[in-house]
């Protein structure tokens, strides 16, 4: 499991930084534009959450014509399609029920973060993000399923927070397996390269040996000639 997961990460590199740069856009609009208009706030989370949905979608599509997994990203598009959906058409007038969407999205986001912290890589650097990202959407999804008192300003800036922090990991995790993908390229042109002068080397002192052999043989061949002529 973790080397098929590693896998689809070192593929996927681009998908994360391309939806951390999303979340973290998001998110400092959130915390810093002090936005007070209720509607506003769910289309702008809606739309949002259905970017996400979109980037996942092609990712999921693209991966499915070249064979290769898709079914994370499946997994997540419908959790932020299904998100976006329900905020747009179910709570636009209703606060506590866009309170519950949220708080249910932000803690599923964090299980799906911590299921791939444990079982998606070996990494180090990796799990550390994944996990950490994991328990803070669980922690802050209980949060705010558990604050009904919550005013708008203080519900923006806990989500906006939130969304800053996944943004900048997701940016950051996908930066790092990058740079790992690219050492790994760069270590097996090594190691292929030093196995091929490795070969050479081989191929060449098998030639001498076989040359000093064929002379050997035949300086034995002219003393056994000398040896009956005499």
């Amino acid at each position: 499991m973790a080397h098929i997961n590693r896998r689809f990460i070192d593929k996927h590199w681009f998908v994360f930084v391309l939806r951390g740069g999303l979340a973290t856009v998001f998110g400092a609009v959130l915390l810093f534009s002090g936005m007070g208009d209720f509607e506003l706030i769910i289309a702008v989370m809606s739309m949002f959450l259905l970017g996400m949905g979109i980037i996942d979608s092609l990712s999921a599509l693209y991966d499915s014509a070249k064979k290769r997994g898709w079914f994370n990203s499946v997994i997540d598009a419908l959790v932020d399609v299904a998100a976006a959906l329900a905020l747009l058409f179910s709570a636009r007038n209703d606060y506590v029920l866009c309170l519950s969407i949220v708080a249910l999205y932000v803690f599923v986001s964090g299980v799906i973060d911590l299921v791939h912290g444990f079982l998606s890589t070996v990494d180090p650097t990796d799990r550390f993000i994944r996990v950490l990202v994991g328990m803070i959407g669980c922690v802050m999804g209980l949060v705010i399923i558990n604050s009904g008192s919550f005013e708008l300003l203080t519900f923006l800036r806990f989500f906006g927070a939130y969304m800053l922090t996944v943004g900048i990991t997701s940016m950051i995790y996908g930066i790092h397996n990058r740079s790992q993908k690219i050492e790994d390229s760069i270590a097996r042109s090594e190691a292929a390269h030093s196995r091929k002068v490795a070969a050479k080397t081989a191929a060449k002192s098998t030639g001498k040996a076989k040359k000093s052999a064929k002379t050997k043989a035949n300086a034995k061949k002219t003393t056994k000639k000398t040896a009956k002529k005499a």
